[in-house]
């Protein structure tokens, strides 16, 4: 995030950041990592993993529906996004 103040110029949108040691500010982030945790336990060698396996989790992921997205998943969302 180096490049944040450049970010910003050029696409209109502020970049916050959340306090060290802070999780209860990074809701979407902390709940993601514990989707994540399902599939790898925390300290787990992700190098042990084909790319194929990790492809898999994310589509996995990307197809679970999210109340924060009012029960659409993180592809549909993206999908209307791009599509705008």
């Amino acid at each position: 995030m180096a490049a944040h103040h450049g970010f910003s110029i050029a696409t209109n949108i502020p970049v916050c950041f959340c306090d060290p040691g802070s999780p209860w500010q990074r809701g979407s982030n902390e709940n993601t990592n514990g989707l994540l945790r399902q599939y790898f336990p925390k300290d787990t060698d992700l190098s042990t993993h084909t790319p194929e396996d990790l492809r898999a989790v994310a589509a996995e992921l990307n197809s679970r529906p999210r109340k924060a997205l009012g029960w659409q998943t993180p592809a549909e969302r993206l999908s209307k996004l791009l599509a705008a």
